[in-house]
């Protein structure tokens, strides 16, 4: 019994040691750790080079092509005007705008068309005493035969008096045709200031007509865009969007180019015309002189570029990956910024270009590339 006494404690110790060991052991086997890949990942993208027509955009007001204050050829009483002849109003060429009495212009005109009746039948008269005197004259000496025997000077005087009448009747023609005063073009009346009854004098305005046959619109071109326009600017089509009514855009030509850079801002200044803007002559939207508009045009076409978002090239710098998966970064020129992206070039390995960098890019740096979200459900349709 003394010996069970003594055996029994050592029997524990020893089982609770084996019991031990085999707990390290089983803790052991599990603890068998999986190596954890601490690499940044990244998607890689090929770029294609393109040619792209450089889009450029500006702004300006409408205006009308010209402005005439109208006034009156002739004085005399107003008989009449064009019920369109009023503010706003729109009057096509050579529409009689109002007309003024012409009794005493009609009569001025007969009277002339009768002095030059009253010249011809002069000069006839003179003409055939001349001829009767250069036949006289061959009869006689020489000596007697002078131009006022053959009376050169009373056929030249007779003609001379033609020549006045036929001013005058021009004169008196014109004065009566100038009664009707009439539209110099396409026209927007833009005030009137004369009613029937007034008495209106020879040169008194009358009236301010804007044309609208065209408008124009003056826009500027900043210095960093000069460098994109073509050769064939002027007289190249643009589309022009009235920022005063949505939706609503015309095509204009680029007219001319004013000549002249602003010492100030450096822009180029360029005028566009529409052709028919308030539509009387054709169906399309009105263009109201005073609008405020935008305006669009093609440039240059820039060749072999790439298109890439702007946050992927920084201080001129684009990264890319090098044949080992490591990030690499290349130096670009950047051509012009369009819709938030750049337009690039440079040499650079367009196969694998960065499209999601590491929070903090390095030279040299070991990166996880991952396909894209699009290349992943494309894969999975397939």
């Amino acid at each position: 019994m003394k010996w069970m006494k003594i055996a029994l404690p050592i029997g524990v110790l020893l089982v609770g040691y084996m019991g031990m060991k085999g707990i390290e052991a089983s803790a052991s086997d599990s603890a068998i750790q999986e190596e954890v890949d601490t690499r940044p990942t990244v998607t890689v993208e090929s770029l294609t080079p393109e040619n792209v027509r450089v889009q450029l955009h500006s702004y300006g007001e409408i205006t009308p092509l010209e402005t005439t204050n109208l006034a009156a050829q002739v004085s005399g009483e107003v008989e009449k005007w064009n019920p369109k002849f009023v503010s706003g109003g729109l009057i096509r060429r050579n529409e009689v705008l109002f007309e003024i009495e012409s009794d005493a212009y009609e009569a001025a005109f007969l009277l002339a068309e009768a002095n030059l009746a009253s010249a011809k039948a002069q000069l006839i008269q003179e003409q055939a005493q001349a001829d009767v005197a250069a036949k006289e004259a061959k009869t006689m000496p020489n000596a007697r035969v002078t131009d006022l025997y053959l009376r050169k000077p009373q056929v030249m005087s007779a003609q001379a008096g033609v020549k006045s009448a036929e001013a005058q009747l021009k004169i008196a023609q014109r004065d009566l045709e100038n009664c009707k005063v009439k539209a110099p073009y396409d026209a927007l009346v833009v005030s009137r200031d004369i009613s029937t009854g007034d008495y209106v004098t020879q040169g008194s305005p009358v009236a301010v007509l804007n044309n609208i046959e065209y408008a124009e619109v003056t826009f500027p071109v900043a210095g960093f865009d000069s460098v994109f326009l073509s050769e064939a600017t002027v007289g190249s089509e643009v589309a022009i969007e009235i920022d005063d009514v949505q939706g609503v855009s015309v095509k204009g030509v680029i007219h001319r180019d004013t000549g002249v850079i602003d010492n100030t801002t450096r822009m180029r200044y360029f005028v566009a015309r529409i052709e028919d803007p308030y539509a009387i002559n054709s169906i399309k939207p009105v263009v109201k002189f005073g609008a405020y508009s935008t305006i669009s045009f093609e440039g240059k076409t820039l060749s072999d570029v790439y298109r890439v978002p702007q946050e992927l090239v920084t201080n001129r710098l684009l990264w890319t990956l090098d044949e080992d998966d490591k990030l690499k970064s290349q130096k670009v020129t950047v051509v012009r910024e369009e819709s938030g992206d750049f337009l690039i070039q440079g040499s650079f390995d367009a196969n694998k270009v960065v499209m999601s960098l590491p929070e903090y890019p390095q030279n040299g740096m070991s990166v996880k590339v991952i396909k894209p979200t699009s290349e992943l459900v494309t894969a999975k349709a397939n």
